[in-house]
């Protein structure tokens, strides 16, 4: 059985826009990608609502900085054969770094620290997939709005940030804005049917991955 690590935000998490509650596990993107390989791989799911790449974040209590987050979940979840990287839409909703090319330097980090990890003697290091996360759209919900409504024009860069950084990096590249949409309930989080739908379109990629 191959092993996967999904490591990402709430879009990985599972937050339902409107209702601040968690979709059902066999909603969650994670979930539907393992139950489409087919017993073939455990996908280990670690979302966590607010997660930068490699960002602090003063505002909240919990530690959200992916970089600090991604060393002990490597090796507390080896051996692996895959890690799958689903961040970057909160990077860019600070104002002060509202960029799509920063959460791509972050990604850069990322893959580094998975590529340089000191794994146990015998296993060896996973490949690593990068996933660019669908763009923000309009909401009409005003605390959304105010937290990144801004970055609406920016998060359509994700795609060509991250592609060049997986070739660089000699990594995967998948681009969840191609199948998934966010719910404009507060323009950034996914419906049931999108969350779905990551997970569905990442079956067939990740089987070529790991040659299932």
């Amino acid at each position: 059985m191959k092993h996967i690590l999904a490591f990402g935000d709430s879009l990985t998490w599972g937050f339902i826009a409107g209702i601040w509650e968690r979709h059902p596990f066999e909603v969650r993107w994670p979930n539907v990608l393992a139950a489409g390989l087919g017993g073939q791989a455990r996908v280990v799911e670690e979302g966590h609502n607010g997660r930068t790449t490699i960002f602090d974040d003063p505002s909240t209590v919990d530690d959200r900085n992916g970089a600090r987050a991604l060393p002990m979940l490597l090796s507390t979840h080896q051996p692996l054969d895959l890690v799958i990287i689903l961040l970057g839409t909160n990077d860019i909703k600070f104002a002060n770094r509202c960029r799509a090319f920063d959460a791509a330097m972050g990604m850069t980090r990322l893959v580094q620290i998975v590529q340089t990890f000191p794994f146990l003697p015998a296993y060896k290091t996973p490949q690593v997939l990068v996933v660019a996360p669908p763009a923000l759209v309009p909401t009409t919900d005003e605390w959304f709005n105010d937290l990144w409504g801004h970055a609406i024009e920016e998060s359509k860069l994700f795609p060509h940030h991250y592609a060049r950084v997986a070739k660089e990096m000699g990594v995967h590249f998948f681009d969840a804005g191609r199948v998934a949409k966010a719910d404009p309930t507060d323009g950034g989080h996914l419906d049931a049917e999108n969350t779905r739908a990551i997970g569905t379109a990442l079956v067939p990629v990740v089987k070529g991955i790991l040659a299932l």
